[in-house]
Order: structure tokens, then C-alpha cells, then sequence
């Protein structure tokens, strides 16, 4: 999800809720205790240089339970954070205290934010021998010329 999308939602809420990837809610007397531009500038597996940016949200939950941060409060971080900062319509990322700080993606469902799961990655698969997923053959239907038979070396298995 693009910052611009945030704040256009944030616009149509009259509250912010965050939902984890299992289903429970952020409690709602969270507080964005960041809003920030991450650069990660590294090399991959392959030696390709690349440089990442992304906008970050950090949630963190106090014993301040009658605390609410409201759309319109989070708005006015986030826009001066874009003045401050300099930070473009990037995509967000949000820690999110757990057993340790996870790092989530964004959605939205139409009422709630939600965490989403992310998931490492290899960039350069080509270049260190991690081989394409292999494509499951097609089945024909019985009785045409295209139907092969299961055999050692045969491509339907």
C-alpha cells in the first residue's frame, strides 16, 4: 500500500484500526511512534547494487489505555513527515512489536488496516542456481493424440 492510499483512507475513517495477520486487532490505544523513510542500500546474492526505500510506521502499545490517536492526528504526522523528510509516495512498511519487531506490509479491507505478512527473498535466482519452479504439465483429455503415458523419462511426472 502507497502512503498516498493511507492518507486517503485516513481522510474517510472516523478511527484506525490496525489488524494483525491473525486476525487480532492492534489494540486501540496503539501509538505511531515513528513515521519515517527506511533506505536500504545493499548488494544481492548475484552482485547486483539496488537501493530500497520505503515509508515506515512504527506501532508500539503503552499502559496508556486512554489514549486514541485519531485519522486526522496521524495525518498531520505523516504530512510532516513528507515536508521534513522528503518522503514520497513510497510503499509502507510497519513494525509492530511481537515476541520481537515484526516487519509487516499494508492493506486495507474497507474498515480496518491490515498487517500483512512479508517474506524474505533471493533477487538473483538466475544468477545462483536456483532453478525456475517447474511447470506442472497440462492433461488432455483421454483418448486424443496428446495424451502421453506415465513413463521413466515420460514429462508427466
Amino acid at each position: 500500500m502507497k502512503l498516498s492510499e493511507v492518507k486517503n483512507k485516513l481522510n474517510q475513517l472516523d478511527n484506525i484500526p490496525f489488524q494483525l495477520p491473525n486476525g487480532e486487532l492492534v489494540p486501540n490505544h496503539f501509538h505511531v511512534t515513528e513515521v519515517g523513510k527506511i533506505t536500504k542500500h545493499f548488494i544481492d546474492c548475484g552482485g547486483t547494487v539496488r537501493n530500497e526505500e520505503v515509508v515506515n510506521f512504527q506501532l508500539w502499545n503503552a499502559d496508556d489505555y486512554d489514549h486514541r490517536l485519531h485519522p486526522e492526528k496521524l495525518l498531520h504526522i505523516i504530512e510532516l513527515s513528507e515536508k521534513t523528510l522528503g518522503i514520497g509516495d513510497l510503499d509502507i512498511e510497519v513494525e509492530y512489536q511481537g515476541n520481537t519487531i515484526g516487519k509487516f506490509g499494508l492493506d486495507f479491507d474497507g474498515k480496518n488496516f491490515l498487517l500483512t505478512n512479508k517474506e524474505t527473498d533471493c533477487l538473483a535466482k538466475d544468477k545462483c542456481g536456483i532453478p525456475e519452479e517447474k511447470l506442472k504439465p497440462q492433461l488432455t483429455a483421454v483418448g486424443t493424440q496428446e495424451e502421453s503415458a506415465c513413463t521413466p523419462g515420460g514429462s508427466c511426472c
